[in-house]
Formats: C-alpha cells, sequence, structure tokens
C-alpha cells in the first residue's frame, strides 16, 4: 500500500433501467469484487510522518503489550475488518452536486451492490455496519436534520469530567469503529459512457473505486511508573482524555469544533519490560472522533493540523494505604503529532512523588507533563 492508510477498494456495480442489454450489478471473481483489508493492521493506520522525513514506529513507543486479558476488554489492538456496510444513494437527476431531497438506503454483506440507478447524477455514501462486543451501541446516526450528511455522535457517560464541566458535566463515551467513503456527481448516461460491457452475463458495468478512510481513531494510553515498588497497586477501572471531538460527518470525515472528554477503561500490569527496567504501566485502548474541527483521516502531513483544544488525560490510581489520587497529565503535543491516532505515554517516578495521607478521595492531584521535562506535584 503506497501510504499504508486504509484504502479499501469498493467495486460498487450500477444497475440502470434501459433496454437490453440490462444495466446490472458485474458479478465478477472475488479477486476483483471484494474489499480488499488484506493489510489491514495496526501500522496501517499509523504509518505516517511525525515530522518531515520522520515516520512515526508506534511499536517503539509501546511497552504495555497486548495480552489475552486486554483481547477481552478491547478486542483487537487495531482496527478490525468490517464485512457489512450501509449505502445511502442520493438522485440529483440532471443537476450534479445538486442538494439531496431524498435517500435510498441499503445495506450488504460482503462486497457486491446491485440496485437501480435512474440517468442523471447520482450521490453515494457508503459506510460500515456497527459491530458491537458487549451488544450496546454508543454511536447515534443522524440522518434527518439534513439529507446532504450524516452526523455520528455518542452521548455522556456516568463518568465525571474534569474539563468542559460548565458545558458537559460528563465525559463522553467512545464510539465504535467506523470508516466512511463518499461519492458526488456519478453519472449514469444512456451512451453508458464510463462502463464495460460484459458479454458473457448480457450486462452493462460501472465501476467505483470508493477509498474507505476512518472516522473515528485509536489511541493507546499508558501511564509508566518507574521506582514503583509496591506503591501503587492498582488503577481505578475508567480514565479520560479531553480535547476530542463531540461528532463526525460521514460524508467529509470532518469532526465538529465542539470538544469533550472521552472515557475509557484502563487496566494495571506490573513487571513490563521497557529498556530492560521492570515497570508497572497502567494502560488503555481509547476510540475517539479525533481532533476538532479536522478530517484526520484524510490529512497527509501534520502541517494540516491546526489544533486550538488542550488534550490532559487523567485516571485514578490506588495505593497501598488504601487510598487514591488523581493524575492529570498534560498531552497535548503528543495528540498533535499523532493526528491520526497512536500511542500516548506519559512516565511516573516514584521516588518523587509520596503516599497520599488524606481519605475521601483523591489524596492529591497531580499534574504532570512529560517525563523527560520537570515534574510536578500539587498537594490539594
Amino acid at each position: 500500500m503506497n501510504r499504508r492508510s486504509l484504502i479499501a477498494t469498493l467495486p460498487l456495480l450500477l444497475t440502470a433501467c434501459s433496454p437490453e442489454p440490462e444495466l446490472h450489478l458485474f458479478e465478477a471473481e472475488p479477486t476483483n469484487t471484494r474489499i480488499v483489508f488484506a493489510e489491514l493492521e495496526l501500522d496501517t493506520y499509523w504509518d505516517y510522518e511525525l515530522e518531515v522525513g520522520v515516520r512515526y514506529e508506534w511499536r517503539n513507543e509501546w511497552y504495555y503489550g497486548w495480552d489475552e486479558e486486554d483481547e477481552r476488554i478491547w478486542g483487537d489492538i487495531g482496527y478490525t475488518m468490517p464485512n457489512v456496510f450501509n449505502i445511502r444513494r442520493y438522485f440529483t437527476g440532471s443537476t450534479p452536486y445538486a442538494p439531496h431531497t431524498r435517500v435510498i438506503q441499503n445495506t450488504i454483506e460482503g462486497n457486491t451492490f446491485q440496485g437501480e440507478f435512474n440517468y442523471g447524477f447520482w450521490d453515494m455514501l457508503v459506510f460500515n455496519d456497527i459491530k458491537l462486543r458487549d451488544g450496546v451501541q454508543s454511536l447515534n446516526f443522524d440522518e434527518t436534520t439534513t439529507l446532504d450528511s450524516i452526523t455520528v455522535y455518542t452521548n455522556q457517560s456516568m463518568v465525571k469530567s474534569r474539563y468542559y464541566a460548565q458545558r458537559y458535566t460528563h465525559a463522553f463515551y467512545e464510539p465504535e469503529e467506523l470508516f466512511s467513503a463518499y461519492e458526488q456527481a456519478i453519472e449514469i448516461t444512456r451512451s453508458h459512457e464510463g462502463f464495460e460491457f460484459d458479454a458473457a452475463r448480457n450486462v452493462w458495468v460501472k465501476r467505483l473505486n470508493m477509498v474507505l478512510r476512518p472516522i473515528t481513531y485509536i489511541y493507546l494510553t499508558q501511564v509508566i511508573v518507574h521506582h514503583n515498588n509496591g506503591k501503587i497497586v492498582g488503577v481505578e477501572g475508567s480514565g479520560t482524555v479531553s480535547g476530542f471531538a463531540r461528532s463526525s460527518v460521514l460524508n467529509s470525515g470532518r469532526s465538529n469544533n465542539d470538544p469533550i472528554s472521552v472515557t475509557h477503561q484502563t487496566r494495571w500490569k506490573k513487571d513490563c519490560i521497557m529498556n530492560g527496567e521492570k515497570v508497572d504501566i497502567a494502560g488503555g485502548r481509547l476510540l475517539t472522533f479525533g481532533i476538532c474541527g479536522h478530517p484526520c483521516g484524510r490529512l497527509s502531513s501534520k502541517t494540516e493540523v491546526h489544533d486550538q483544544e488542550q488534550h490532559y488525560m487523567d485516571l485514578k490510581l490506588l495505593f497501598n494505604n488504601g487510598l487514591d489520587s488523581t493524575f492529570v497529565f498534560d498531552v497535548t503535543q503528543q495528540v498533535r503529532d499523532r493526528y491520526k491516532g497512536g500511542v500516548l505515554t506519559v512516565e511516573l517516578d516514584m521516588d518523587t512523588i509520596s503516599i497520599p495521607t488524606r481519605s475521601g478521595g483523591s489524596g492529591f492531584d497531580a499534574v504532570v507533563k512529560e517525563y523527560e521535562e520537570e515534574t510536578h506535584e500539587i498537594s490539594m
């Protein structure tokens, strides 16, 4: 794959009303009619430049690992292959790029689609059906506010948010994995211009190679604890990351400008190996709509990112005296660098942090920047 981004070739084969030969979906050999996800692995999404000439190697940053328990909680570490797709077709008559007045909805399993098309111009939107792990879907699809686009969003969770509290008192649920492709002004002509004729099946064929790109973006979070020596014994189940978009538009892939915090589950692991050192790590996997106001999956360079939000990762760590403390980490630059998703890493040196002595929730609230910079502890 040239850019190692998600490239899904979807041969949508169109059928129009016409005299013989009838215009049908072309049912070619599987190699020609299937959606190509053969290289759908984590690095195919995260192989991009952090700086000019510097490729992002996420595996060099990821020390938490991924064992059977992680897979039970989150599933695969990267994106999973969709096999059911939703299609929205919009007929605009003789005017290309005209506003949509009605929609035809279809769902396909696998990689072929058959339908009838009037002569004229069509817009088509393709997005994957949601694959649920726990039977509960977080994504909501707004298809009624306007027919010209579909907005996807999630709702607030039960986890309180310290950010954007005046507007949203709670963090939002993660979205599910979502990909989309949109093409406008597809012309169906009586002369069959741009079509192929399949003599064996006596049909006309039009091929659309649509590129499905991510609408939601995976971040792997890890808080690496040095010199712990049993001081921290675990992590409360949920953590949040702030500054991500509340929703996105399937047609354009652009996220909205409404920042929120997103909650995700975390897990504690002891004795992980980092460059020969044994460390303890609080890790997790987070899906988001990405940076506000950006079609991140469609961007090709970090220079196209103009992020105005601050991004903070917080989680509650549990200490061996039965108390807990909430730690807050500034990961703004990491998110901006990893605008298509990636690993968010912060480090704690427990030789510099005292065990809390106050009860009643957080013993203290520590704001910690990058480990290589100065570490700050703010007592409450």
